[in-house]
């Protein structure tokens, strides 16, 4: 049989755990501090082998065909990659795709193992539902590359009840931070459009929720939007009008975040890195989420295409989730390791390709996916 090496036991990993661990695979837990991996067991109440994360030890055992999913930072994730193709095995993470990791496609491919990545909810369900909508529109009979194309994806987490802040941090706040000072490059109005500073590009976006109300929330664009435009179908011969990926947040979050937007940005060179990680340890020890307190998921996914002249609305969907925390996991945690461990079901049953991916774009293997993650009770929403 093959055996499930899970690396990371941090809250955001234990509902993908337990449903991996209900499946009755093969289950390894590899966490730095073992104390902490063993009171993941406990709290989940599964049977799981609990180790302490050493790479010598785990090399050693890692067998040829294993699954190693890596819910460590996303800096190591190479590392254990690499580590996957000396022991021939699979490999899995949530995290985009950087270019080290791309450069082990070729070795993947020759060994016939899959490197999946970007299956977690942003990046991950976000590209699902982009999938989805992509393909019901080439289907449709008013497809035509001629048409005026608007994508739009955005995804953001925050308490369920807002503070003042607007915000609070499930982890180190250094990751928010360093997608501030990250530059941005989206389309609007059919023209290719950057920033070095994202929250200057902010808009208000209204979200349709189930009860059929509207609610304002703030979005920006999050780093470069235009790679993905190949990597969802879309063809250099269509006329795109707007295609943005971005980030969401609760109405006022940058009146909240102006003076922080002032010190981010004069940070510069080794002594700016070094702020930056002063502000993070204050802003971790100010804003965290409270122990119970629930959090909020929202992602939006929009296709919306007119006619040539940009009159007449030919196709407009959207695909959406709204969750908030309850006592399976913050919705998080949830949205993310539960498409982690779709993911580990779906590479087990040889559903996937060889190589470095991202995740499926073939029809019926995402509804399948999405028909899961319903199943686990989490809600997805089409709109039309």
């Amino acid at each position: 049989m093959k055996t499930i090496h899970w690396l990371g036991t941090g809250l955001s990993s234990l509902p993908g755990i337990q449903k991996i661990a209900q499946s009755r695979h093969s289950l390894v837990l590899w966490n730095r501090t073992l104390k902490k991996a063993q009171q993941a067991v406990n709290a989940l109440g599964i049977h799981a082998q609990v180790k302490q994360l050493e790479w010598r030890i785990l090399e050693e055992s890692i067998a040829e065909g294993d699954l190693v999913v890596s819910m460590l930072p996303a800096a190591l994730h190479v590392q254990v990659a690499k580590l996957c193709l000396i022991r021939k095995a699979h490999f899995i993470s949530s995290s985009y795709v950087s270019a080290p990791m791309q450069a082990l496609d070729a070795q993947a491919k020759e060994q016939g193992l899959c490197f999946v990545n970007e299956v977690g909810l942003d990046p991950g369900l976000d590209h699902l539902f982009a999938h989805a909508l992509i393909d019901k529109y080439t289907k449709s009979d008013v497809f035509n590359p001629e048409n005026q194309h608007s994508f739009r994806s955005y995804c953001g987490g925050f308490p369920k009840q807002a503070n003042d802040f607007k915000y609070k941090f499930s982890w180190s706040p250094l990751g928010v931070l360093k997608a501030l000072k990250s530059p941005a490059r989206w389309i609007a109005d059919n023209t290719l459009q950057q920033t070095e500073k994202p929250w200057t590009a902010l808009i208000s976006y209204r979200f349709k929720r189930i009860d059929g109300l509207e609610e304002i929330f703030q979005a920006y664009p999050n780093r470069d939007s235009v790679p993905f435009l190949k990597q969802y179908g879309i063809a250099d011969n269509w006329h795109v009008q707007e295609f943005v990926r971005g980030t969401l947040r609760l109405n006022g979050w940058a009146e909240a975040w102006s003076d922080l937007f002032k010190k981010v940005d004069s940070l510069t060179g080794e002594k700016g890195i070094e702020e930056l990680a002063a502000i993070s340890d204050d802003l971790w020890a100010k804003y965290p989420y409270e122990e119970g307190e629930q959090d909020r998921v929202v992602l939006a996914v929009e296709l919306e295409v007119k006619e040539p002249e940009g009159e007449a609305t030919l196709f407009k969907q959207s695909y959406s989730i709204d969750e908030t925390g309850n006592e399976r996991g913050s919705a998080m945690a949830r949205l993310v390791s539960l498409t982690v461990a779709i993911a580990v079901e779906s590479l087990l049953a040889d559903e996937l390709p060889a190589g470095v991916t991202t995740a499926p774009h073939n029809p019926q293997l995402v509804q399948n996916w999405l028909t899961q993650l319903s199943e686990m009770g989490e809600h997805i929403f089409v709109h039309a």
